[in-house]
């Protein structure tokens, strides 16, 4: 029997997140109306429209995540479904400088530069140094006697890999992470010019970093990308800015809350947990990140009158593609609500799909999911849960910002 959907259900409501996910909703949606018309008030999520499209089905994620750039656009209201209610405009605007937020030559030759980066050669570069961190970080937490899981261990190596990609002085990781949830947590009272002010100290820390390595280039990603190579490319300070402001939340908050969302999973399911410390699959990362869907939603704007699963998006609207519904499609993944480290195939959209704005950082989270569990399961095999974690209030990111852990360490 289906969920009956009352009239004015907003999809990207933070007070919902909050509370949970609405894969009840979802799946009806999926199953009667894949393509859904969303009435909403003006303004109340920084947006003057009155309503919004949703996209529920994985095919119909896909399909507009591969065209985007042509009919779809990702900057014209940025990639972001929900701001705080009453957001000035100008605050919208200016993050159409970040890469995921650019449509074109301009996002083609951004995406080309950072690209320099995260290369299979890079990230594969950095596997040893990140797995001897993995090992410290969950050891640390267990002499410390850490009884928090998410600042204990899930946020570390996240942020220590963006540390050690651009050469950040690790003692500045915290910052980083400081200034990562307040430009997150807008949605709570008197957070939007809490997320402003720490999105300008973010990009005042990442410009002057820039401008340092234009006078001394050293051997670091950071030179890298702000001086030009051969074809005269390179980034300005100020785009720097926006790329670790990204990095920042992209490579951060999403890591982090799969890494949450996962063990969280695995206590739940502790076949599945046993099954990973005697065996060890290659395919358990997938499975974590089709669960936990870090980044709930995204949303791209029509540039014409355009066509997706058989409903007509007037041009100028705004749809919403929803990873978190898609991961779950009974269409394409068998028995979805099942935890199964061993799935295989799994084509979830966790990094976006296809098309343009596939994760850049796609195989650098993948091998944070792997080095962080394993080390969980060396050290820490009888992590026992304490209660259920909190979540974020945000209308797009499904975040974890606390759960309580006895870590039962071993000597090991």
């Amino acid at each position: 029997m289906g969920v009956t959907i009352p009239a004015g259900f907003d999809f990207t409501d933070p007070e919902l997140f909050e509370k949970r996910l609405p894969h009840d909703e979802w799946r009806e949606l999926r199953r009667s109306e894949p393509i859904r018309r969303v009435d909403k008030e003006p303004g109340i999520d920084g947006f003057d429209d009155d309503h919004y499209w949703l996209a529920t089905k994985h095919a119909d994620v896909k399909e507009i995540s591969r065209v985007t750039g042509e009919t779809f656009s990702a900057g014209e209201n940025t990639m972001i479904p929900r701001f705080a209610e009453g957001t000035d405009r100008s605050i919208i605007e200016a993050q159409r400088e970040m890469l995921v937020n650019e449509d074109g030559e301009i996002h083609k030759k951004h995406r080309r530069i950072i690209s320099r980066g995260f290369t299979p050669r890079g990230v594969a570069g950095m596997r040893d140094e990140l797995a001897e961190r993995a090992r410290k970080i969950v050891t640390a937490a267990a002499e410390s006697n850490a009884d928090e899981f998410v600042t204990a261990v899930a946020s570390e190596l996240p942020l220590q890999a963006i540390a050690e990609l651009l050469g950040v002085p690790q003692e500045d990781r915290h910052k980083i992470f400081e200034w990562s949830n307040t430009m997150t947590s807008y949605d709570l009272p008197g957070g939007m010019d809490k997320a402003s002010e720490a999105s300008v100290q973010l990009i005042m820390y990442a410009n002057a970093m820039a401008e340092a390595r234009v006078a001394e280039p050293r051997e670091d990603i950071v030179s890298k990308l702000v001086h030009a190579d051969i074809d005269g490319e390179h980034l300005s300070p100020e785009e720097f800015g926006w790329f670790v402001t990204l990095l920042a939340v992209a490579g951060n908050e999403t890591t982090r809350n799969a890494t949450t969302h996962g063990m969280v999973a695995m206590l739940d399911h502790p076949d599945q947990w046993e099954l990973f410390k005697r065996e060890r699959p290659e395919t358990t990362y997938d499975e974590i990140l089709r669960w936990a869907s870090p980044i709930t939603q995204f949303q791209r704007t029509a540039m014409e009158d355009v066509e997706i699963g058989g409903v007509t998006i007037p041009e100028g609207d705004r749809v919403l593609l929803c990873y978190a519904s898609a991961n779950f499609d009974e269409d394409v993944f068998e028995d979805p609500f099942r935890f199964d480290i061993t799935r295989d195939p799994n084509p979830h959209v966790t990094f976006g799909g296809q098309g343009p704005h596939y994760c850049i950082g796609a195989n650098l989270a993948k091998m944070q999911l792997e080095l962080i569990f394993n080390a969980i399961a060396d050290h820490l095999p009888d992590l026992t849960a304490l209660g259920d974690p909190k979540r974020l209030r945000s209308g797009w990111l499904n975040g974890l910002t606390e759960w309580k852990v006895d870590l039962c360490p071993v000597a090991r």
